[in-house]
């Protein structure tokens, strides 16, 4: 048995998996779902920064627009810190591209001009 506090809703659903990945205690099918996920898959919105080249800012603030799988969180974190952008980015810009074939992008969340 394993206990998890679902994080999908602000509900917070205490949830009891069996070794059958039988879910209880959620109040919505989005718990079971989570609860099985994060138990054989678990994956995470990575947020971080990334350094940039411009006149009034060094680093731009970044995230994955999907999730990634948790095993991966630092291999991606290494490759961003190997990374650099130059000044003007927009919102939503690409920084890095389908990291590690995953079909996740690290896109950023600021708008920088120069």
């Amino acid at each position: 048995m394993k206990e998890l506090t679902c994080i999908i809703c602000p509900r917070g659903c205490h949830l009891v998996v069996d070794d059958e990945l039988n879910v209880s205690g959620n109040t919505c099918p989005r718990g079971a779902v989570y609860a099985k996920q994060e138990l054989t898959h678990p994956t995470r919105t990575l947020t971080t920064t990334v350094r940039i080249v411009s006149e009034k800012e060094v680093s731009l603030p970044v995230k994955s627009d999907k999730p990634l799988p948790k095993e991966k969180i630092f291999d991606a974190m290494a490759l961003i810190n190997k990374t650099s952008v130059k000044a003007p980015i927009k919102i939503g810009d690409v920084v890095i591209k389908n990291i590690f074939g995953l079909d996740v992008n690290i896109v950023a969340t600021k708008d920088v001009s120069r």
